[in-house]
């Protein structure tokens, strides 16, 4: 398929509306326009005009806009027809489009393809096409802060920087390379050693605040585990405000995993309650206790609910022998307002009372911190995972690369080497050292028309 033939989608989200939107990107989108108008638009002027089949039937009327590349989103020639939402009305727009420029080679766009041509034609950097459609996805008001900061080059900014210093200093070390007898002399004439240590701990400071990024983004998968009416119903239920899970005094109620986001300080949590874990004969209960433990086994972390009436329970410490040892749990003692005497938590134990209400800060505050979300250094962007792992990698490589200057033979090719990987890190963030296969990967988790 070739990159530079006209694309067209509806940019609008599915079902009605009161306005719907077609989207057409290519290099040269004029003599589409002819046929779609039988005149020429005016560049980036808001034209009212009916839009027609090809031989000539009224399809709908709305505002044509013409964008002439390079002043456009996707840095070609774009052509948006704003009428009316409804999905036939869309749909015939849309299939006169791509009639009018069959013979040009238009085709219907592909999931994120738009955003995918801005970032060929250097409208954009990668982590500002990834915000774009992280802003779609925005839960929260911080979290759509967060990508519009990204969206408006923030983060790079920050890369950006790292990567111009760590070129100034590989230029001068690879410059030097040529003159090996000056080699002891290197580090000390062009201060490498502090360059290189304010260079990593600028770099740590940036990799915190991903980490408070990708917590915003992604949130926090919680599995509420347990025996059967501890709670975790009731639980769900004053988390999410909103009566969400049945709950019944009858052991086994909830028979397959209930999921509700929340949002904590504008951290989203997925709040997973499951079925209870006991021994049972009844086939669609234990089919639900499977799904549990396959629930528990995906969790980011892992909330073992007890009745705080009944602790020390032989099943609740077969339930915790069973339990991942590499995902943090937290122990809750439910029903503490049943308790004649006040509770007494131990270590990663709290007590709370569901139906109360009681204690559910501190469970809040709780998830917070096993997150690692610091409020205090809260990031004005948004990161993902791949960020998060190609700026560890660049701090790897200035440690090695710091090793080596320390060393008495002073090595600068392993030096320089140990530079250019760190930089090659950083680079594929912003999409300048990127596999075609990433970049598939990333723009097929668009929607389409964006």
């Amino acid at each position: 398929m070739s990159v530079h033939a006209p694309i067209a989608a509806i940019a609008t989200a599915p079902g009605r509306g009161g306005i719907g939107v077609v989207r057409v990107s290519g290099a040269d989108l004029s003599e589409l326009v002819r046929r779609l108008f039988q005149r020429d638009l005016i560049p980036r002027h808001a034209h009212y005009l009916p839009f027609k089949s090809l031989d000539g039937e009224l399809l709908d009327e709305g505002i044509a806009l013409y964008f002439r590349a390079p002043h456009s989103y996707t840095g070609e020639d774009v052509l948006e027809l704003q009428g009316h939402g409804g999905p036939a009305v869309l749909r015939r727009v849309l299939e006169s489009c791509l009639a009018a420029g069959r013979d040009l080679g238009a085709r219907l766009a592909e999931p994120g393809e738009f955003t995918r041509r801005a970032f060929l034609n250097d409208r954009m950097d990668l982590a500002q096409a990834e915000a774009v459609a992280d802003l779609i996805e925005a839960s929260s008001v911080a979290a759509a802060r967060g990508a519009m900061a990204s969206l408006s080059g923030e983060f790079s900014a920050h890369v950006n920087d790292l990567s111009d210093r760590i070129i100034h200093l590989r230029m001068l070390v690879e410059a030097t390379l040529d003159f090996p007898e000056e080699e002891i002399d290197f580090l000390e004439k062009y201060q490498a050693r502090p360059t290189l240590e304010k260079l990593a701990a600028d770099l740590n400071r940036l990799i915190a605040q991903a980490r408070q990024g990708v917590i915003l983004r992604e949130g926090l998968h919680v599995v509420l585990a347990g025996q059967p009416n501890v709670g975790k119903s009731s639980l769900l239920n004053a988390l999410a405000g909103d009566d969400i899970a049945i709950v019944t005094p009858i052991a086994g109620t909830t028979r397959d995993k209930v999921v509700q986001q929340i949002h904590i300080d504008g951290v989203p949590l997925h709040i997973v309650d499951t079925a209870g874990l006991r021994e049972t004969d009844d086939t669609v209960e234990s089919i639900g206790i499977a799904r549990t433990w396959q629930e528990i086994e995906r969790a980011d972390v892992i909330l073992h609910l007890q009745d705080a009436t009944a602790p020390g329970d032989e099943l609740d410490a077969q339930i915790t022998a069973r339990l991942p040892p590499r995902t943090p749990v937290l122990k809750v003692f439910n029903k503490v307002d049943l308790l004649s005497t006040a509770f007494t938590a131990g270590t990663g134990e709290l007590g709370i009372s569901a139906k109360r209400g009681a204690g559910l800060d501190a469970l809040r505050a709780a998830l917070l911190q096993i997150a690692g979300w610091n409020p205090g250094a809260e990031s004005p962007w948004l990161a993902r995972e791949r960020h998060l792992h190609a700026l560890q990698d660049a701090a790897q490589h200035l440690e090695l690369a710091a090793e080596h200057a320390e060393q008495d033979d002073r090595v600068l090719d392993l030096f320089a080497e140990e530079l250019r990987l760190a930089h090659d890190s950083l680079s594929s963030i912003t999409g300048k050292f990127t596999s075609d296969d990433l970049l598939g990967e990333i723009f097929s988790s668009f929607c389409i028309g964006k």
